[in-house]
C-alpha cells in the first residue's frame, strides 16, 4: 500500500533522541528546556515572526492560542466546518461558541463573504484553516477583522512551507497554530507550535502552556499542561532542517500528478494561485458531479490497487452529532458538496515517480 502520508525519519532523528535520553533532561517545569528553546528559536525564523511557543500537540496549540486571545463563555468564533474537528474543539474547550461559515469552492478555505455574513456583536475571533496546505485568503479576512476588532487565529496545521503574499503561512495573522503530528510535512510524533509577532499574546500562550505560570507554583491565569518534551523538540530541530528537501519533493510529485491528471474533464484539480504557494500536505481532487457513494467506491477501489487515497473530510464538523446537537443547524452548501466529492492522493516524499504515474493511471481508469 502507498500510504496517504508517512513520517520520514532518518538516523539523524534517532541520534538526536538518544542524545537527549543520555542527557537525563527530558522536560522542563516551565516548558523551556534547552532543546525546546532551540527548536522555538529555529521555528520563529522559519515562520517569519518574533515568537514560537512549542506545545505537545496541534490541538493544544489551537486551544492555547484561543485562550490567549481571551475567548470566553458566550463569545462567538467564526471558522469553517470543512476541517479536522480539532479546530472547532479548541473553541468549545475555551468556552466559546463555534459559528460555522461556508468555504470558497475553488480553494476549500473559509470564504471572506461567508465570514462577513456570520459576524455578530458577539463575534470575537476568526479561525481560517489552511486546508490541504493552501493558505487561507488572509488579506480580505484581515480587512474584516480590522473593521470589526476581531482576532485572527490561523490554523496552519497543514501548511508548513507554504507562502502567501510573499510571507510564510500564518505570518499575517495575530496567532498561527501548527501541528507536528507524525503524518504532517514535518513531525515530532505528536507536537505543535503557536507563532505570533505579538509580545503580549506570546506571553499568554507560554503561561497557558504551563498552568498559567511565569514562575513555578504561582498561576497568574488559567492554564494547563501543554509542554513539549525535550525528545519531541530534538526531533523537531532535525525535521525543520529537512523541510526544504521534503517541500521540494512534494512539489515535484504534485506537478507530475497534475500533468498526468489534467487531461481529464471529470476532475477538478488543486487551484493555481498567483499570490500563494501551497505546502502540498495533501493533493486533493474533486470528482465533478459525483455523489458521496461514487467517491467512496472509487476510494475503496484505489485501496484494492494498493493506493492509500482518502477523503478529507467526509463529515463536516457541523454535521457531527455533538456539534449538531449543541450548536444548531448551519446552511453550508459548498462545504457539504465538497465533502461528498473530494479525495486526496499520496504525494509525500516517500512516493517515487513510478508510483505517481500509477496513482494517476489508476484514478483515470476508475473515473
Amino acid at each position: 500500500m502507498i500510504p496517504i502520508n508517512i513520517p520520514k525519519i532518518g538516523e539523524e532523528e534517532i541520534q538526536a533522541v538518544v542524545r537527549v535520553m543520555r542527557s537525563g533532561m527530558l522536560t522542563s517545569g516551565l516548558g523551556a528546556g534547552p532543546k525546546v528553546s532551540e527548536f522555538e528559536k529555529n521555528y520563529s525564523l522559519f515562520a517569519g515572526v518574533k515568537h514560537a511557543i512549542a506545545v505537545n500537540t496541534g490541538t493544544a496549540a489551537l486551544h492555547a492560542a484561543i485562550m490567549a486571545a481571551g475567548i470566553k463563555a458566550g463569545d462567538e468564533v467564526i471558522l469553517p466546518s470543512f476541517t479536522f474537528v480539532a479546530t472547532a474543539e479548541a473553541v468549545v474547550l475555551a468556552g466559546g461558541k463555534p459559528v460555522f461559515a461556508d468555504i470558497d469552492p475553488e480553494t476549500y478555505t473559509l470564504s471572506p463573504k461567508a465570514i462577513q455574513k456570520a459576524v455578530t456583536k458577539k463575534t470575537k475571533a476568526i479561525v481560517p484553516v489552511d486546508l490541504y496546505g493552501l493558505p487561507a485568503d488572509i488579506k480580505p479576512i484581515r480587512q474584516i477583522a480590522a473593521k470589526q476588532g476581531l482576532a485572527i487565529i490561523e490554523d496552519c496545521a497543514q501548511s508548513h512551507g507554504a507562502t502567501c503574499e510573499g510571507k510564510p503561512a500564518g505570518a499575517l495573522s495575530d496567532l498561527a497554530c501548527w501541528s507536528l503530528y507524525a503524518a504532517k510535512n514535518i513531525g515530532t510524533g505528536e507536537g505543535g507550535v503557536v507563532t505570533t509577532d505579538n509580545d503580549d499574546l506570546a506571553e499568554k500562550v507560554r503561561m497557558v502552556r504551563t498552568h498559567g505560570e511565569k514562575v513555578k507554583y504561582s498561576s497568574l491565569m488559567l492554564g494547563t499542561n501543554y509542554r513539549m518534551t525535550e525528545i519531541q523538540a530534538a526531533i523537531g530541530i532535525v525535521q525543520l532542517k529537512k523541510l526544504p528537501e521534503f517541500f521540494e519533493k512534494r512539489t515535484k510529485n504534485a506537478n507530475r500528478l497534475t500533468k498526468n491528471l489534467e487531461k481529464s474533464d471529470k476532475l477538478k484539480l488543486p487551484p493555481k494561485l498567483e499570490n500563494c504557494k501551497p505546502s502540498w500536505y495533501l493533493y486533493t481532487v474533486r470528482i465533478i458531479n459525483a455523489t458521496a457513494k461514487t467517491r467512496n467506491n472509487i476510494i475503496e477501489q484505489m485501496h484494492q490497487k494498493g493506493i492509500g487515497a482518502e477523503a478529507y473530510y467526509p463529515t463536516p464538523v457541523h454535521q457531527m452529532p455533538y456539534y449538531k446537537e449543541n450548536f444548531g443547524k448551519f446552511n453550508l452548501p459548498e462545504t457539504e458538496k465538497a465533502a461528498s466529492q473530494v479525495l486526496s492522493l499520496p504525494i509525500h516524499p516517500g512516493v517515487n515517480e513510478e508510483q505517481i504515474d500509477l496513482i494517476a493511471k489508476s484514478l483515470l481508469q476508475l473515473i
